[in-house]
């Protein structure tokens, strides 16, 4: 008798899916569907190192050299499949069984990739041979290469072809950032990146809030926080996504981390708004 196949769940981000390298389905929160994500960092390495990361194994550094034929097959076949095959009916909850985005996410900084603007490229025209030019682009990233010559080209092509960032920022403060996520950082040259991003292409502010060793993030946290938006510039951009920590994280710094109930991330996005809303800005929240 067949064993049954596996239901994907928001909760389960396992990039690993049959023989691919490049290519993996989740179910995502955030979404609302199946994102067909696009791991450029099968190595596992990433110049950041968050606190919350799922990432088994993660180690510093950036994505490997892209075998791009195998990567545009992979996503064809994959989408093919997602179309016409039993993937969905199998592997996918009800309420899920759409294809809500192709994200550049994974097990690092996709931005890593020297070749990233040629994938982006790539990407693009599989999706439109696809007949899918409806399902947006996404690219989840740190934003620390922002200032990158390619890295601008690719999101002026992501900007072209209807897609947008998710632009990671989780503190207003060099010692928080540090503990969060593990990098040495000043604010203001983050925030700068994240105007930069805006200006080339939709940029949505993604932030990840938990309890740290039993603490809820303080009011004056949340305030240096929101003064790094606004340092920015908080018009250009689409929004803001506020969000728990869902699933394990592989990283030593998890043994400091609680997540939040929806109540109190609901309480930190009441005080988000309070700041935001005024000047048009969307805040979303996913426990």
């Amino acid at each position: 008798m067949d064993t049954p196949a596996q239901m994907l769940s928001v909760t389960d981000h396992n990039r690993i899916f049959g023989a691919m390298t490049y290519v993996y389905p989740v179910v995502s929160r955030r979404a609302g569907g199946v994102s067909v994500g696009i791991n450029l960092n099968p190595n596992n390495a990433c110049n950041w190192h968050c606190a919350y990361c799922q990432v088994p194994g993660l180690v510093r550094g950036a994505a490997p050299e892209i075998d791009a034929a195998l990567l545009e097959g992979e996503l064809r076949g994959f989408l093919d499949e997602l179309l016409h095959g039993r993937f969905m009916e199998e592997r996918v909850p009800p309420e899920a069984r759409r294809i809500c985005d192709i994200a550049f996410s994974g097990n690092g900084e996709p931005t890593s990739s020297k070749a990233f603007a040629e994938i982006v490229d790539k990407v693009v025209a599989v999706r439109d041979a696809m007949g899918l030019a409806a399902v947006p682009l996404r690219l989840i990233t740190n934003g620390s290469l922002i200032d990158r010559p390619y890295v601008q080209t690719a999101l002026r092509l992501l900007a072209a072809a209807g897609g947008e960032v998710w632009f990671k920022l989780d503190a207003g403060t060099a010692a928080d950032i540090e503990r969060i996520n593990g990098i040495d950082v000043d604010p203001q040259t983050h925030a700068r990146r994240l105007a930069l991003c805006a200006s080339l292409c939709p940029t949505w502010v993604q932030t990840c809030l938990f309890r740290w060793d039993g603490q809820l993030p303080s009011r004056e946290q949340i305030e240096r926080y929101l003064d790094m938006l606004d340092y920015a510039g908080i018009e250009p951009l689409k929004g803001i996504m506020l969000y728990g920590v869902a699933r394990q994280s592989f990283q030593p710094e998890a043994i400091h981390l609680q997540q939040l109930t929806p109540g109190e991330l609901e309480e930190i996005a009441v005080l988000v708004r309070e700041r935001v809303m005024k000047k048009g800005l969307t805040v979303k929240v996913s426990p």
